[in-house]
Formats: C-alpha cells, sequence, structure tokens
C-alpha cells in the first residue's frame, strides 16, 4: 500500500516518535494505513445507523498509538513479519477494543466532545453509544479469534482487566486503602493493561524471542500508565481546544485524578481547592476558579515527578532489547510523555 511522506511526519508527531531511520518509519507508515483500511472494512454494516455510529470515531482519529505499538513490537521479530495479515489484525482489534472503550467512557462521564467532535452520546444518545462499543468489541473478538486460541485468551483477559478497573474506579478506594495507590492500580488496568496487550501481541505474532516480548508487555504496562498520568496532567494545565475535548470532564464527574489526590493530600493546599474537589463541580465557572487552583498547588508538580518515575521505569526495561531503530522509537516515546506536560 503506497504511504504518504506527509503520513510518515504525522506519524512522527502524533506521539512523540523521535528516530531518524527511514526505512522504519516507512514500515509503520504503512503498517498503521493496512490497519486504517481493515478498521473500516471491518466496522462496515449494512445497517445505516450502525454504519454510521461505528464509523463515527474511526473517522475521528486519534494518535493510534496501540496500533502503533504492535507494529513496533513486531520489529523485534522476523522483519518478514512485521507488516503482515496477522500482526495488523492483532493491531486492528486492540484499537477496536480502545475505541469500544472511549464510546462506553464518554456515557459514563456524560462526555459533549470527543477528539474534537461531538461524542456519540451527545449526537445520538447513550444506548445507541452503548451498543456501538458493544459492537466494536464484538468484532475486535472476532479478529483475534482467527489468531488462535492464545491470543483470544489474552484479550479475554484484558477484557477483564478493563471491566475491573472501571469498576474499581467507580467505587473508589476501601477503606484503609491509600487513594494514590489505589489510582495508580486503576489506571494500570484500564489503560496500561490494553497496551501492555498490544505490545504482548507485535511480539509473540512476529516470532520474537518469548523474553522480549515480555518486555515488550512489561514497558507497554508503565507506558500505558504514563500515558493516562500525562493526560490527567494536560487536562489540567491544557485549555479544552488543545485538548480536542471539554476541559474538567474529571472534575465534573467528581473523579479524583492523581494531580487532584496530591493536592488533597497536602496541607499547605488552598482551603478553598480541597473544598472545591470535595464534591462534582458543574458549573463552568467552578471548574475554571478549580483548575486556576490545581494550575498552582503543588499536586500538579507531585504529578509530573510520578510522571517522570514511570517513564524511568519504562524505558529501562528496554535495556534488555536489541539496540535498534525500534527500540529507539520506544525510548523516544517514554521522553515524549515528559516532555508534552511542560
Amino acid at each position: 500500500m503506497p504511504v504518504q511522506g506527509g503520513a510518515i511526519e504525522e506519524l512522527r508527531a502524533s506521539v512523540g516518535l523521535q528516530f531518524e531511520d527511514e526505512e522504519l518509519a516507512h514500515v509503520l507508515a504503512e503498517g498503521l494505513a493496512h490497519v486504517e483500511k481493515l478498521l473500516h472494512d471491518t466496522v462496515r454494516s449494512d445497517v445505516q445507523p450502525v454504519q454510521e455510529a461505528a464509523t463515527h470515531l474511526v473517522d475521528a482519529g486519534g494518535k493510534r498509538f496501540r496500533p502503533l505499538f504492535t507494529l513496533l513490537a513486531a520489529q523485534f521479530g522476523s522483519a518478514e513479519v512485521g507488516n503482515t495479515g496477522d500482526v495488523v489484525a492483532a493491531a486492528a482489534a486492540v484499537e477496536l477494543v480502545h475505541l469500544a472503550t472511549l464510546y462506553h467512557d464518554d456515557v459514563m462521564d456524560e462526555a459533549t466532545m470527543r477528539r474534537g467532535a461531538q461524542s456519540a452520546n451527545a449526537r445520538w444518545d447513550n444506548t445507541i453509544a452503548i451498543l456501538t462499543g458493544d459492537f466494536l468489541f464484538a468484532h475486535a473478538s472476532r479478529l483475534v479469534a482467527d489468531l488462535g486460541t492464545e491470543t483470544a485468551r489474552i484479550i479475554a483477559d484484558t477484557f477483564g482487566e478493563l471491566v475491573t478497573g472501571q469498576m474499581r474506579e467507580t467505587v473508589g478506594p476501601g477503606a484503609g486503602e491509600d487513594p494514590v495507590e489505589h489510582y495508580l492500580s486503576v489506571i494500570g488496568q484500564k489503560t496500561g493493561s490494553l497496551i501492555a496487550t498490544s505490545g504482548r501481541f507485535g511480539g509473540m505474532l512476529s516470532g520474537a524471542d518469548e523474553q522480549h516480548t515480555a518486555v515488550l508487555r512489561r514497558f507497554g504496562d508503565l507506558i500505558g500508565t504514563a500515558f493516562q498520568l500525562s493526560d490527567d496532567i494536560i487536562d489540567i494545565a491544557s485549555p479544552s481546544a488543545e485538548l480536542g475535548k471539554v476541559q474538567g470532564t474529571d472534575l465534573r464527574e467528581g473523579v479524583r485524578t492523581l494531580p487532584m489526590l496530591y493536592a488533597l493530600a497536602d496541607p499547605a493546599s488552598s482551603p478553598r481547592l480541597i473544598e472545591l474537589l470535595s464534591a462534582p463541580v458543574t458549573e463552568d465557572a467552578l471548574v475554571a476558579e478549580a483548575l486556576e487552583l490545581l494550575r498552582d498547588s503543588d499536586g500538579l508538580g507531585r504529578a509530573r515527578v510520578t510522571l517522570s518515575d514511570y517513564a524511568r521505569r519504562a524505558r529501562a526495561e528496554l535495556a534488555a532489547l536489541p539496540a535498534t531503530p525500534a527500540r529507539d522509537a520506544c525510548e523516544s516515546v517514554a521522553d515524549y510523555l515528559v516532555a508534552r506536560t511542560h
């Protein structure tokens, strides 16, 4: 499939990939082009309302980091396998799972924007959004089922982690449970688990060494958590126009992200901030006030330190992989997640 030079540059910019190897850039861009086609082919339906709702977020784009990481992880296996059908199918499957969770998340968050466009629940209604998410989950399962029993078991386990993480976030920490540790564990399940599976699929389906596949899985788990921490920081520090969604969604829903938890635990935090964080903040003016106070709090700085630690640990995992342009690319993602929050 032909790849335009602009697509390669867009690929580099989207998730902070920094590497000089043009061959790798071409392979990844070509692989993503195959994934994009498979995504659209997979969600196609003869039922127009299903077709329209299912392609809503597919067409909205996004970083496509999970399929990209699947393709990148496959570079540690056989060079002849990297962009073949099985790897591309796995890459499309993890993106479908991710998109399905976004449909469901927007319902739970009562979100109105997603990726710079109107969210599905706002454009249609909650029922359509939930059913569309289920539709995408079903097609992801079908793609993975064709790859063998082990891949089907892995994606099933990942579904379980995603749902468990969401339920634990909804219920909140138990009595005596540290809120920060609870939160980090939850985002490991909600975000890290699927990115870990992306790396695992890329390694195992390309015939990579089992130890290297295990490294890619651990790196994905850590970098996935780092991605969420980075997003948490940016949600507070960046305006809505840059986010592509409404700023302060977590504040509005009463979800306490890491910067908020650190601010709540800091005796020096503003009493007004503590008051605002004690319940969901629904009025735009109060959201803006809370965000401003959070930007001035120690919570944001401590969250950046925690993010840096996760990125450092993720980078350290990569030392066990061969020194290749693919490893350089993985390292650059860890560096980018820290840099984008400053």
